[in-house]
């Protein structure tokens, strides 16, 4: 891996989906140094009572970092939504090179816990939400030089420990991984990458805040930053580095990346592993 080729990504348009705060927006700030142009999909176009930043406050904070952004109010569950949205890329910025899908939902709880309307929602935004997005963009990432899919997702390790405490959640975020396997081998003939990263801790994001455990939990974890850096360092592989299933830390040191510690909301804290990782 430390051998091959980088370009960085200016002039790439990159389609982002969740990308108003957190993950997404981290690696669209990321690609925004380059200059590259960004399409912002996302739901949150009024401020939220518990969620920071809209639609325009990406936008903003992306072209302020040197990037071009477009803000596309946009449910990725919406098929006529999601065709609207990258329509819309396309005319703004003439294709589109990077697919990142990031949007994700999540409920933690054991099968008699979990309503159906949540299990819906998981498989609606997760599997289904990544297949459709891939799906409406692939025809225009046949026409770039350098298509890349790039899916925020687990290994495909299928350990009975990761699917045991919350079997709904565990299914649906599985199956973006399962995406990423079928398309690198699907897209392949089209020197379309495809690959999946993870995260080794827990990221400080407003899932783990409002949903995972709050502050505390978020004291023993990392910045969204570590993330944005290995995906770029991804992004920025040529098209036949594919099909790969990696965790940020590693492709970092791979990289050349010595200090870890930087990431660290609290430096010198034991930090908290993530989810279908081992301990």
């Amino acid at each position: 891996m430390g051998n091959l080729e980088r370009q960085n990504l200016q002039g790439q348009t990159l389609l982002i989906t969740g990308a108003t705060r957190g993950i997404g927006l981290a690696i669209a700030l990321e690609a925004a140094k380059d200059g590259a142009n960004i399409a912002v999909l996302g739901k949150t176009k009024a401020p939220h009572a518990h969620l920071s930043g809209t639609i325009d406050t990406s936008v903003a904070a992306i072209e302020a970092a040197g990037g071009h952004a477009l803000g596309v109010q946009c449910d990725i569950r919406d098929e006529n939504a999601v065709e609207k949205a990258v329509e819309e890329t396309v005319k703004e910025f003439g294709g589109i090179d990077i697919l990142v899908n990031n949007a994700s939902a999540i409920f933690l709880a054991g099968t008699t816990e979990t309503p159906m309307k949540r299990y819906d929602l998981m498989h609606q935004v997760n599997g289904r939400g990544t297949f459709l997005c891939g799906q409406k963009c692939i025809p225009y990432l046949k026409k770039s030089t350098r298509g890349k899919i790039l899916t925020l997702s687990p290994p495909l390790d299928l350990q009975p420990d990761y699917f045991g405490p919350h079997v709904a959640y565990s299914i649906a975020k599985f199956n973006m991984s399962l995406c990423t396997l079928g398309w690198a081998r699907e897209l392949a003939q089209f020197k379309i990458a495809a690959n999946s990263l993870w995260p080794r801790t827990i990221i400080d994001t407003a899932a783990v805040r409002n949903l995972l455990g709050g502050e505390s939990v978020a004291k023993r974890g990392r910045h969204v930053s570590i993330v944005a850096d290995a995906a770029y360092e991804i992004l920025t592989r040529p098209t036949n580095f594919t099909g790969n299933f990696l965790i940020d830390e590693e492709i970092l040191r791979e990289a050349g990346v010595t200090d870890l510690e930087k990431y660290s909301v609290t430096p010198g804290q034991e930090l908290l592993t993530d989810l279908f990782l081992p301990s």
